[in-house]
């Protein structure tokens, strides 16, 4: 597969996705969304990726969509465009395994919706955060008006898209869009340290836990309910995740997850 816009680092049983134009400050292009959703489906079907993390090369994660190759377009192709962008942003949701958002610097507007379809968000102390488009005299395209509010509040998302601010890492953290800040320089090793922390446990498990709480969205509470403890039950027969890890508390030994 030949990419231009982004570049991916395979490290054994995870992949770090990085958007690659850092001259534009990763700005989110067609071609960025293609090549995005070319790889994540590649990697869906390799079994032995469990986690990916996506960030941004240089001081950005991503600056935003890509003004230039969106000002001369038409209703119809700036709604194609948004729909396109959507549909990859929920590959992101709904693949089967955790992906998490690295930022490294700027994530605002598309960049921000981008962090946003991820699992969870870590970022720099620099990093800043906003969704800038009504400075533009637009709305974000990227579904930030559905997924921002969900996460954060209704007031604090239309703080932020109404006013265009950006936010710093703290204030980030405190409405809840990161769930941990790193120095600058100690911020790659910590990524790598979350992943490795997360793959430690059991592949199924993580698998669900995902699925179940995605789903807490769409459907009712008894429902989801009713998903989680047949997810439960699934890992308790013989040869399962849940039975060895169990075993393995009982009897104070790491669990071997290679059933």
């Amino acid at each position: 597969m030949s990419l231009k816009t982004i570049k991916v680092d395979y490290f054994h049983n995870y992949v770090v996705i990085s958007l690659d134009r850092p001259k534009v400050l990763n700005a989110l292009s067609s071609t960025v969304f293609k090549e995005l959703e070319e790889v994540l489906l590649d990697l869906e079907v390799q079994a032995e990726i469990r986690l990916a993390i996506i960030t941004g090369s240089g001081k950005a994660f991503a600056a935003g969509a890509d003004i230039e190759e969106m000002v001369n377009k038409s209703p119809d192709e700036a709604h194609e465009y948004a729909t396109y962008a959507q549909r990859v942003l929920n590959v992101i949701e709904n693949i089967r395994f955790p992906v998490i958002a690295a930022i490294n610097g700027y994530a605002l507007g598309g960049g921000l919706e981008l962090a946003l379809a991820c699992d969870f968000r870590i970022c720099t102390e620099s990093a800043k955060f906003g969704q800038p488009e009504v400075n533009l005299g637009l709305i974000p395209g990227f579904a930030a008006t559905q997924r921002l509010p969900r996460l954060i509040g209704q007031g604090n998302a239309l703080f932020m898209l109404l006013s265009g601010e950006n936010i710093d890492a703290i204030t980030a953290r405190r409405f809840g869009i990161v769930q941990k800040i790193y120095a600058d320089n100690e911020f790659n090793d910590s990524v790598h340290a979350i992943a490795k922390a997360i793959l430690s446990k059991g592949p199924k498990a993580i698998e669900l836990i995902k699925v179940t709480v995605r789903k807490e969205s769409e459907t009712s509470f008894e429902e989801a309910c009713r998903m989680e403890t047949t997810h439960f039950s699934s890992l308790f027969g013989d040869d399962t995740e849940g039975r060895e890890g169990m075993y393995a508390f009982l009897q104070k030994r790491k669990p071997n997850w290679n059933l």
